[in-house]
């Protein structure tokens, strides 16, 4: 099996620690390495040569290279521009499919926490053995445990079959984000999962699902395929990557597949998207109302409230506050009430014409 970390992501909800030049995966957020090193450790029961990143040309030599030194150049996959999942997806399954295209491909992202790596093992395996003698599209889940507009979340139906104790799920449908009221109806219902964007499939497989359904996009990766190891290949694929249609890989393909063609692998691994500051509070937290504090810090009557500095020489003291959230920075500095924190892609926007902040 290959494993695909996806890497590009910027996580503007994390602003103003999340920044262009050094989004979150880059980031020291739930421990004390950074994201895409907890997410390369979680993979080490395969073999390094056998672990990709494909991530935004900016980060590479900057930011990557340093966090992951270990990590052979070959399997470095840039992406000339930002053109969501599908094509970053499709990108890094074509430039495998010159490795083994009958090999196994995992889809992981950079920036998500998982507390039970000996699970989330077990589950990759599971999906794997799947992918190999049924040729499905595996996708691995979470039980949705709370109302979360900020998530996709995907339909289970009955059980299909059970693989070394582990269950394997029919799938219904797919939902993204939905408003409240929806994510409330889902929650009763008892038989919604978060979806956590981990796919798990042949590299062939996944392949002629985008010869079927983005057919254009599949012609521009098959010119980017025959234009590597050529004079040509960085204009090539730099032309044709910026000339696809910018859809996630949940919209371009999965919403159209037969859901037939689809298993769910559900799990319960200590997922998190960890996509705003209250999430964060919540997945560090032991007991409701504890503070989660990484800043020199200070406080008479503060409670359930997240603090963040990275400079040891200044004091933040608090008085009274609850659910609040206070990150500082070098250049800016964040106060929000916690269950605002999802607003923030608010601030991001603003600012836009202030390049210097994002």
């Amino acid at each position: 099996m290959k494993a695909v970390i996806l890497a590009g992501g910027v996580g503007s909800r994390l602003w103003p620690l999340s920044r262009n030049k050094k989004p979150k995966q880059f980031q020291k957020i739930t421990g004390e390495k950074t994201m895409i090193q907890e997410t390369y450790e979680r993979l080490s029961f395969l073999r390094p040569e056998d672990i990709f990143i494909a991530t935004n040309k900016d980060f590479f030599e900057d930011i990557l290279l340093q966090q992951l030194p270990e990590i052979p150049s070959s399997n470095i996959i840039l992406e000339p521009s930002l053109r969501d999942t599908a094509t970053c997806i499709g990108f890094a399954a074509m430039k495998l499919s010159l490795i083994d295209p009958e090999d196994v491909m995992a889809i992981i992202y950079a920036d998500h926490l998982v507390k039970d790596t000996d699970q989330f093992i077990e589950k990759l395996k599971v999906a794997e053995k799947l992918a190999k003698e049924q040729k499905t599209l595996n996708i691995i889940e979470v039980k949705a445990k709370s109302p979360n507009v900020n998530l996709g979340y995907v339909q289970a139906g009955k059980k299909i079959e059970e693989i070394d104790g582990n269950e394997v799920l029919e799938f219904k449908k797919f939902t993204e984000k939905p408003d409240l009221e929806k994510a409330k109806q889902f929650i009763e219902s008892g038989d919604y999962l978060w979806n956590t964007g981990m796919y798990v499939w042949r590299i062939d497989t996944i392949l002629e699902k985008y010869k079927k359904h983005l057919p254009d996009t599949y012609e521009k990766l098959i010119k980017m395929k025959n234009a590597i190891g050529t004079e040509q290949e960085e204009s090539i694929v730099e032309k044709e990557y910026a000339s696809c249609e910018k859809i996630s890989i949940d919209y371009a393909i999965m919403e159209k597949v037969s859901p037939n063609e689809v298993r769910i692998i559900p799990a319960d691994f200590g997922w998190s998207d960890v996509g705003t500051w209250e999430s964060i509070h919540d997945e560090l937290i032991k007991n409701p109302g504890d503070n989660v504090i990484q800043a020199n810090f200070i406080s008479v009557d503060t409670k359930g409230s997240l603090i963040k500095s990275d400079n040891p020489n200044k004091i933040i003291a608090t008085i009274g506050l609850e659910n609040i959230v206070i990150i500082d920075t070098p250049d800016a500095l964040l106060i929000c009430p916690k269950d605002r924190s999802q607003d923030v892609k608010k601030i991001v926007n603003l600012l836009e014409g202030k390049k210097e902040y994002l």
